[in-house]
């Protein structure tokens, strides 16, 4: 069975009674040399287990079956599983589960399902909820080696943004802060059906074995960054400020005892910025 075979594609939707969800943002790949290419990014072996999001009919867990070890997909949409029965019929170590990603216990899925094998994430993520899933797979400290996913191609780049740049967002810190991303390469809006308005992008993120810089507290640490970048148009100090309910010139101190222009822009700041204002601010007592 072709699964990039449009007429395949068709004929399964039939058969199930199936139409694309523009809700779940699904868009099937229809280009065959799309899954391997994903697959060799991610670089699985057969001692792998990956961890794949919304396998849809089943096209890259197909090709990740065929390389890794075992594959635990999960899917939201109640009406793919029977699809997914007959498309992955012929893998006996495929487990599709059916669940919403972002309110799973991945940490215990994956010690049920992975125990004594390194792990990768690797899926084509529905571009609405990229940065939710993103972030999610992050917070949970899940014990994989990388993750590697197609999403728009504007998300890739902020993904893969180096905090200090243009570029640069809340999504960008967060991502260097717990993994190196890599731009691995495009995919053309005609490689699925339905075909997207937009360009999309593989990223790999190799997880850090400990985060790029070390803070007291995580949490207050990205609700900061998450401030600075809340109103992108405003200086750091006026966004930080409102963001956090903080006097602006407890703010503009704490920017200068850190060693930055109280009139900093939010994506000036790198991830040792926002450790060092951070500081500056638990030491006036903010």
């Amino acid at each position: 069975m072709e699964l990039t075979d449009l007429a395949t594609i068709r004929a399964l939707c039939e058969k199930y009674d199936f139409a694309l969800s523009k809700g779940f943002g699904q868009n099937f790949i229809v280009n065959p040399g799309v899954p391997p290419k994903i697959v060799d990014a991610a670089g699985i072996d057969r001692r792998f287990g990956v961890l794949e999001i919304g396998p849809g009919i089943g096209v890259l867990t197909r090709e990740i079956a065929r390389r890794a070890g075992k594959v635990v997909a999960i899917e939201v949409d109640k009406r793919l599983p029977p699809v997914l029965a007959e498309t992955l019929a012929g893998f006996d170590n495929v487990k599709v589960i059916l669940q919403d990603v972002l309110k799973a216990d991945l940490p215990a899925l994956m010690q049920q399902e992975f125990a004594g094998m390194p792990v990768a994430v690797c899926a084509n993520l529905p571009y609405y909820i990229t940065s939710p899933i993103i972030m999610k797979l992050l917070e949970d400290r899940l014990p994989v080696q990388n993750i590697t996913v197609m999403v728009q191609k504007e998300a890739a780049e902020r993904l893969a943004a180096l905090p200090g740049t243009r570029a640069s967002g809340a999504v960008s810190c967060a991502v260097r802060y717990f993994a190196q991303p890599k731009m691995m390469f495009t995919v053309q809006a005609g490689s699925f059906y339905p075909a997207p308005k937009v360009t999309s992008a593989v990223v790999r993120l190799d997880i850090r074995p400990t985060p790029a810089v070390a803070v007291p507290d995580e949490k207050a640490y990205f609700a900061l960054v998450r401030a600075a970048f809340g109103q992108r148009r405003k200086t750091a100090a006026n966004a930080i400020a409102a963001g956090l309910g903080l006097p602006r010139q407890q703010v503009a101190d704490a920017l200068a005892a850190a060693g930055l222009d109280p009139r900093v822009r939010p994506e000036q700041l790198t991830l040792e910025h926002f450790a060092a204002l951070d500081a500056a601010l638990r030491a006036a007592g903010a």
